[in-house]
């Protein structure tokens, strides 16, 4: 029996399988989740809503108490500290990922956030000051490029590991094509 191949133009990703939506099935291998699940999952989303709305009025009492000028004592170590801090994770991702380890996963993630929060804090230190054309080079080109990919390779590796539909159902889908 041959396979035929798809024919596309260069450039052309081939199509995404459908993303049908699971019914009432959260649990693993589609099974319906448990009560205590439920409830631990409600519950959990539930703390993340309290806690959007309590970081939302903390930065509008920030936003109007804080000076606009400080004097930080520590200024060195805090950079250093967190530079160490990207490099330890930029490090663990690059080991984490030539191993094929799924941890990879958990370091890029945090790996792209420090990267994020770097091009931010340069940017908004270095504002109104000469040295604002260089963090924002670097931002733009260098960090906020690579948290990018991190986190689309992340994106990917998330959508190959855990389909979107319940393996019956794509089944079934595969089936009703022509």
């Amino acid at each position: 029996m041959s396979q035929a191949t798809e024919i596309r133009p260069p450039g052309r990703l081939p199509e995404r399988p459908s993303r049908a939506r699971r019914p009432e099935s959260d649990g693993p291998c589609g099974a319906a989740p448990s009560p205590t699940h439920e409830r631990r999952r409600r519950h959990f989303v539930e703390m993340l809503a309290v806690s959007t709305l309590g970081l939302v009025v903390w930065t509008i009492l920030l936003g109007l108490t804080l000076p606009t000028d400080y004097r930080v004592h520590a200024w060195r170590t805090t950079w250093v500290g967190f530079d160490v801090l990207l490099l330890a994770a930029l490090a663990a991702t690059a080991v984490l990922a030539w191993h094929r380890h799924r941890a990879a996963l958990m370091a890029s993630m945090a790996t792209a956030v420090l990267l994020v929060c770097d091009a931010w804090f340069d940017v908004s230190l270095d504002f109104g000051t000469p040295a604002i054309w260089a963090s924002a080079a670097l931002a733009l080109f260098v960090e906020l490029p690579i948290a990018a990919l991190l986190l689309r390779r992340v994106y990917g590796l998330i959508q190959l590991k855990w389909p979107a539909a319940h393996p019956a159902i794509h089944q079934q889908t595969e089936r009703a094509e022509p």
